[in-house]
């Protein structure tokens, strides 16, 4: 008998689901999942999978979602030209940041006082959390007032004071945030499609035309290197496992799967059940599991050892 990967699935939303991401471990071992949703209703679940709440307001697509460090808060940008942040409690909007085009993805620091957005515009703004009716500062590296010479599809916040951001025209750039000046440019020879950190490695996972990279999160991090890999297929979306930080988990837009490769490159496992492009994946904080995000509007949520009884998956049997 061989055991296989047998995924939970997280229904509820009705559109393609573009974003996923794990809040990190709280104190009693627990995580959250938030998920962003072309319906405009980004979901929160537990671990387990099961649902908390969803959250109402957007009138649009929502591109990116992101976690506190203590889940006491959430961010999200959208379609409808906004970005908010909302009380994972409460559910309500507790402030909403308006934009001149579409947001693609938003960032908070580590202690929710700041918010970075990016988006359609080509520009990074940064919002002060304590003074929401004030004007937001710009992270502009050149005269035209931009931030990239494309679509800006990932921005992230790395320790303290360094924002990151990835565009359509291929860079990865590190800003410094109590200068608002740029520090760092990294060049991919094709567009960047996604970008995530992975806190625990202090890596970000930077997806671009068939290249998946593993670049330190910051540059100044002595004696790490970046590890880059040429895939036989254009990878969506890209994610390390936080602990044995010994393979990587993808999805794409070419056809149905979930893959598992090696560091290296190789293809370890190729998961099947999504019934459309995948978007989205990402590892949890224990590295017990990954979600996947899919055009077909599902979540699936896969053990990273299959059988093992615990959360939703008490008493499943997964044989073949």
């Amino acid at each position: 008998m061989t055991t296989k990967s047998v995924p939970l699935v997280a229904p509820g939303h009705t559109r393609p689901v573009t974003h996923l991401s794990f809040s990190p471990l709280q104190e009693d071992g627990s995580y959250m999942l938030i998920s962003s949703c072309k319906d405009g209703n980004p979901m929160l679940r537990e671990w387990t999978g099961d649902w908390i709440g969803t959250f109402l307001g957007h009138k649009g697509a929502v591109w990116s979602t992101k976690l506190s460090p203590d889940s006491s808060r959430a961010a999200s940008g959208s379609a409808d030209f906004t970005a908010k942040i909302w009380d994972t409690y409460s559910g309500t909007v507790l402030h909403s940041f308006p934009h001149n085009h579409i947001v693609r993805s938003v960032a908070l620091s580590p202690i929710s006082s700041h918010l970075l957005t990016g988006g359609q515009e080509k520009k990074v703004r940064i919002f002060d959390l304590s003074r929401p009716d004030a004007e937001p500062d710009f992270l502009v590296d050149d005269p035209s007032g931009l931030s990239h010479d494309g679509v800006v599809k990932s921005v992230v916040w790395v320790g303290d004071h360094t924002g990151v951001t990835a565009g359509e025209d291929g860079l990865v750039k590190w800003w410094d945030l109590r200068t608002r000046k740029l520090t760092t440019t990294l060049r991919f020879s094709a567009p960047v499609t996604s970008m995530e950190l992975s806190p625990q490695t202090k890596r970000l996972v930077v997806t671009s035309g068939n290249t998946v990279a593993f670049i330190p999160a910051l540059p100044t991090m002595a004696g790490m290197q970046t590890h880059s890999l040429q895939l036989p297929y254009q990878p969506s979306s890209a994610s390390v496992h936080p602990i044995l930080q010994d393979r990587f988990v993808t999805g794409n837009l070419g056809d149905e799967w979930v893959r598992i490769h090696g560091m290296d490159g190789t293809e370890r496992e190729v998961l099947k059940g999504h019934h459309g492009p995948v978007h989205c994946v990402e590892f949890s904080p224990d590295g017990e599991m990954y979600a996947s995000g899919s055009e077909d509007g599902t979540i699936r949520l896969w053990q990273t050892v299959p059988g093992k009884n615990y959360g939703l998956w008490q008493g499943q049997t997964n044989g073949g």
